[in-house]
């Protein structure tokens, strides 16, 4: 982790908004994020998860308010911010027409990784696909397209790392181990993390705070069971359907 990763907030969001045509897909949302956190954005389909994360990558650009990621707006100075993050998504498959060593070589290549082949080799024995090398990458499990979204994610040694639904149709066994790979990262590397997932055990380990969103604003946030304390529920997921179905009155 670079030095002044430590200093200063991570993410800074100011009235941020988007809308699209009459709809409001960002209403006006507020939130800082400090080196080393690890902040679950949660929210049924359609609260404004996913327009609040490619705001954060510079793929879209806000209708109103201010982001900055390391005090850079991430829509003019992208390329600058995507230096020190990265993003995995189960929703966003790697080249599948390539072996698996060569979509990590082409990342490597393209977010100028020294000494690649070391990089490479750490990371995929750390998520157990050494033995996947040279397998195309179109024909892996869901587990192993999962584990190699992370290698790729990690190869830059990013400050801030953002997570989509990382263990979304995975098996119990395999999101566990998951996981507790992702626990091991974060501790050695002080990776700052916004983590978005419909798992309430993935969100209930990994993160310390939660933001949760309901059509388009942050309608709670804090550690997970200061959120379950302030709604009078037992646990998140009960929370997180409760609100889905609009059996919880929120602002």
């Amino acid at each position: 982790m670079r030095e002044n990763a430590t200093t200063d907030k991570i993410v800074n969001v100011s009235g941020l908004q988007k809308t699209f045509g009459v709809y409001k897909a960002v209403d006006d949302i507020s939130f800082a994020i400090e080196a080393g956190e690890v902040v679950g954005l949660l929210g049924p389909n359609g609260a404004g998860k996913s327009t609040t994360i490619q705001m954060l990558l510079g793929l879209i650009a806000p209708s109103a308010g201010r982001v900055e990621i390391f005090g850079m707006d991430p829509w003019r100075q992208r390329e600058r911010v995507l230096q020190r993050a990265n993003f995995s998504s189960a929703y966003v498959a790697l080249p599948y027409n390539l072996k698996v060593m060569e979509n990590l070589k082409v990342f490597a290549g393209l977010y100028g990784v020294k000494k690649p082949k070391e990089k490479i080799a750490e990371l995929m024995e750390f998520f157990e696909i050494s033995h996947l090398a040279n397998k195309m990458t179109g024909g892996l499990s869901s587990g192993e397209s999962t584990r190699l979204n992370l290698c790729k994610a990690l190869l830059n040694d990013p400050d801030l790392l953002l997570l989509d639904e990382p263990t979304a149709s995975l098996d119990p066994d395999i999101a566990d181990k998951m996981r507790k790979k992702l626990i091991t990262v974060q501790k050695d590397r002080g990776l700052t993390i916004i983590y978005t997932s419909h798992n309430m055990q993935d969100v209930h380990e990994l993160c310390q705070r939660v933001l949760f969103l309901h059509k388009g604003k942050i309608i709670a946030e804090g550690h997970p069971d200061a959120i379950l304390q302030e709604f009078g529920s037992e646990s998140l997921e009960d929370l997180f359907i409760s609100i889905a179905r609009g059996g919880h009155q929120v602002p």
